[in-house]
């Protein structure tokens, strides 16, 4: 990879970013992600605009999966009434490795990645409709990408 960034998670903008790969591989919790802005704010963004970047590899250094939330939702019939209400639910964690693998579609995108302490909470926008929160505990992030494309 041509550009390196560590800890520089906030620089990027991984708002409607596509997930290509999704995998922990040792102590290395690794997406794969496409359509992914990047920042002027950003040490390696010489340009004075956000650009954007394909293929961009995020990394978190000894991950640990903590928790897979499918969040809740409400259906409402054509009259605007409630017809059904799911609450928030938690994947059992032998079933993590087959839904983080449905994620790489092509079709599933981030819709928000955020850092408390040293935890990273990913919010993921599923084709199966539903959006899942994924939080992953890490010592730092790096970036990785090949090159810079127009916005």
């Amino acid at each position: 990879m041509k550009y390196v960034t560590t800890n520089e998670w906030k620089h990027f903008g991984f708002l409607e970013a596509y997930i290509s790969d999704i995998q922990k591989v040792g102590g290395c919790f690794q997406l794969i992600l496409d359509n992914v802005k990047i920042a002027p704010e950003n040490s390696k963004n010489r340009d004075i605009r956000e650009m954007r970047a394909n293929a961009l590899c995020f990394r978190i250094q000894d991950a640990e999966l903590l928790s897979l939330t499918e969040e809740g939702y409400k259906v409402y019939n054509a009259d605007g009434q409630l017809k059904n209400q799911y609450e928030d639910r938690e994947i059992p964690q032998e079933c993590w490795n087959d839904k983080l693998k449905s994620f790489t579609d092509g079709e599933c995108c981030l819709y928000a990645l955020e850092k408390t302490e040293e935890v990273y909470t990913l919010i993921i926008d599923a084709s199966d409709g539903h959006t899942y929160i994924l939080r992953v505990s890490g010592t730092r992030d790096t970036e990785e990408w090949d090159r810079f494309l127009q916005p």
